[in-house]
């Protein structure tokens, strides 16, 4: 299938601004992405937004931030995934979440890494996203 065919048949998933906003050199255009690309970015902006962080829609956001610091356990997982999957279902109407799983690849860095399993509610055609949960600290620090 060819590309013109394929955006004319996915119109329904969407297109919007790029993420992060960036310009097309020497077109003085904006860089807009569509279809699945923009869901998957749509769902990166839900999920690293804090809740109050939109003046226009102070609920928006999954706000998983709460969850820095937090001891790595069964409990943690539990609402992270129940957290990513409730947000997800609020605000990304164009796909049904399948599954969240919650996996702490790296305790001693941090390091939680959410997958999701989810379909276009249109074409119910699976896909999945993976989101690295984590802070990214200063690590060159001279000891």
């Amino acid at each position: 299938m060819d590309k013109q065919t394929d955006k004319s048949s996915n119109h329904f998933l969407g297109a919007g601004w790029g993420f992060p906003v960036t310009f097309i050199a020497g077109y003085n255009k904006l860089h807009i992405t569509e279809n699945e690309e923009n869901i998957n970015e749509s769902i990166a902006i839900i999920l690293q937004t804090r809740q109050g962080e939109r003046f226009s829609d102070p609920f928006f956001g999954a706000g998983i931030q709460k969850f820095f610091f937090r001891k790595m356990d069964n409990t943690l997982k539990g609402e992270i995934r129940d957290t990513v999957a409730m947000s997800l279902m609020i605000y990304e109407p164009r796909i049904k979440v399948l599954e969240v799983k919650v996996d702490c690849m790296d305790e001693h860095n941090g390091i939680v890494q959410v997958a999701i399993n989810y379909m276009y509610i249109r074409t119910n055609t699976r896909h999945n996203y993976v989101f690295p949960f984590h802070i990214k600290e200063g690590t060159s620090l001279v000891k």
